[in-house]
């Protein structure tokens, strides 16, 4: 028993030095263009630190087009005791990464009793390349947190069905209520645990059918709640759920279809990943045919092989219920299908087959020799692959450099690059980019605008740039825009169009100082002075301290030689 102990401890050892080796190179990584602003580092509310107000802003706000406050709270604390040190930030990543391989190793162990394939199927948890963008990614935080506590609630769960009662019932509530607040894609979990009744629990013929549903219904009705408020918080943003006038019923069918193998085909050979991969619209009927054949073969076999091998339907089943929230059937933004989206659904996938193998090759006669040559050359390949995949993490130019490599011109690559050129002031480059996607997306009026912005700053491309903002601005009104472009108008000196913008902004905003100074410098400068001073007087009475108005009315009031305003006089030093 002592041997046992000693070996067990061995494996969770091992499993924490392989997962460090593989993803420590992030500690010396820093934050990404995508996503890391939002979550994290430009994000002045996580920047206030964890404390109470802090607390009630992460459960009453929408954090990133998602509610997720435990994640938020995690990123709060994190930022409160390491601040800008990005490393910090990915060392709590790797950490909880790491916890949640041990909990795998533990919940199998507890489940099956089999020492080998436990560890085996928690060290392709721990090392597999489909799971570096969850580990190596700070803004992905909420799959690594949201994997600890769906671990912890399926342990909790095994405990409980060994000695139901209240307690235990409720611990599980809890700790399936924190996964659920740190990323909603748990909302499958109750699924699972019908799964794990059917094998290997196998309590359907220990129980009724009924009984089982009714102990599961407080994690049911959390599960109801939370995918409802996902649905509402996600169509209330700007990245709002995609209509089906732009992806239609059967485009998602398809596209779910080929995401599904898609995974299966990354699981066995892990090439070519990448961030970000474009959705591909229509598939040609032939493709979703073989698709189609290819998914009900798998399903049928599976089925047909329940009794002799229970634990592949349990897998397959486990795979495709987590996966379904994230297939794009309700589609929120543009992407295909996504790695880190594998975090979870994969671990049922790869229980299946290791089961199935080991049972399989149960009368082969050098069956240890092979099956340890096996795992060691398989754990082999999947480290040193997953190892140069997180070292393309180690900045935003890499990352999306290396998804052009490997994915179809990468929407979302092209722009990241030309964000990265933009502010490394790199014009020309950053404009090239914006505007292959300004050709690819016409109607797309943020790129237009960031295209607009990059060739304002460029010399010699202001008329290119207030052609782009116009072009923006026809695609939906927009104040902040109309008030850049009158701005730039003012520049090249089209006083009068600059004035016709001003004047609609500050109609559509009649209580902004800002529109009625902007207003008013136009009006100064074409020489209608009464028009200035109206419109100066009021940027004044809504803004008294407004910026250099006092002096500009003053200067319109001597030009029709009119005494200054007593009310807005500048005060001399």
């Amino acid at each position: 028993m002592r041997s046992g102990v000693v070996l067990k401890l061995a494996i969770c050892v091992a499993l924490l030095a392989v997962t460090f080796a593989i993803f420590g190179q992030t500690l010396s990584h820093g934050f990404l263009n995508y996503d890391d602003p939002d979550y994290v580092s430009g994000n002045p509310q996580i920047q206030t630190g964890l404390n109470w107000n802090a607390v009630v802003w992460a459960f009453t706000h929408i954090h990133s087009h998602n509610w997720h406050p435990l994640t938020t709270m995690s990123h709060m604390l994190d930022w409160q005791l390491f601040g800008a040190k990005a490393g910090a930030h990915h060392f709590v990543n790797v950490l909880i990464h790491s916890a949640n391989a041990l909990l795998l190793f533990i919940l199998l162990l507890q489940l099956t009793a089999r020492l080998w394939s436990s560890a085996f199927v928690a060290a392709v948890f721990t090392i597999h390349p489909l799971h570096v963008e969850s580990v190596a990614w700070i803004s992905e935080r909420k799959d690594a947190l949201s994997g600890l506590f769906f671990f912890l609630t399926l342990l909790a769960y095994v405990r409980y069905t060994r000695k139901p009662g209240l307690i235990r019932a409720v611990i599980m509530s809890i700790l399936f209520a924190l996964g659920l607040m740190c990323k909603p894609m748990l909302v499958t979990l109750p699924a699972i645990l019908f799964l794990l009744d059917y094998w290997p629990l196998a309590r359907f013929g220990k129980s009724t059918t009924r009984a089982l549903i009714v102990e599961k219904i407080p994690l049911i009705a959390l599960s109801i709640l939370a995918a409802v408020a996902t649905l509402i918080v996600q169509n209330s943003g700007a990245m709002g759920l995609v209509h089906l006038e732009v992806l239609p019923v059967s485009w998602r069918l398809e596209n779910a279809l080929s995401a599904i193998l898609i995974y299966i085909r990354q699981m066995f050979w892990p090439t070519d990943l990448a961030l970000a991969y474009n959705h591909p619209g229509a598939l040609p009927v032939l493709e979703t045919a073989v698709l189609g054949a290819t998914f009900v073969a798998i399903t049928l076999g599976v089925f047909l092989l329940r009794k002799r091998f229970p634990y592949l339907l349990m897998g397959w089943c486990w795979y495709l219920i987590m996966l379904l929230p994230v297939l794009g059937l309700v589609q929120v933004g543009g992407q295909a299908h996504a790695d880190r989206y594998t975090y979870l659904p994969q671990v049922g996938l790869c229980i299946g087959i290791v089961w199935a193998i080991v049972d399989l090759t149960q009368r082969w006669r050098y069956r240890v020799p092979a099956m340890a040559t096996a795992m060691v050359l398989i754990l082999s390949a999947l480290g040193f692959r997953a190892y140069g995949q997180v070292g393309y993490w180690r900045d935003s130019e890499t990352l999306w450099q290396h998804a052009l490599v490997v994915s179809n011109n990468s929407d979302v690559a092209h722009l990241g690059l030309a964000m990265i050129y933009s502010n490394q002031t790199r014009l020309n480059e950053a404009i090239a980019e914006l505007e292959g996607l300004a050709q690819r997306h016409p109607t797309d009026a943020d790129v237009k605008l960031k295209l607009a912005d990059a060739l304002a700053r460029k010399d010699g491309r202001a008329n290119d740039a207030i052609r782009e903002y116009k072009a923006a601005l026809a695609l939906g009104p927009n104040p902040d825009v109309e008030t850049t472009l009158a701005n730039l108008l003012l520049d090249q000196g089209h006083t009068e169009e600059a004035a016709a913008y001003y004047r609609h902004i500050a109609q559509l905003d009649p209580k902004s100082a800002l529109a009625h100074y902007n207003l008013a410098v136009s009006f100064h400068r074409l020489g209608r002075f009464t028009d200035a001073i109206a419109h100066y007087q009021e940027a004044l009475r809504i803004d008294p301290n407004y910026p250099d108005a006092k002096d500009f009315l003053n200067q319109a009031l001597l030009q029709t030689e009119q005494p200054s305003d007593p009310r807005f006089r500048s005060k001399t030093p």
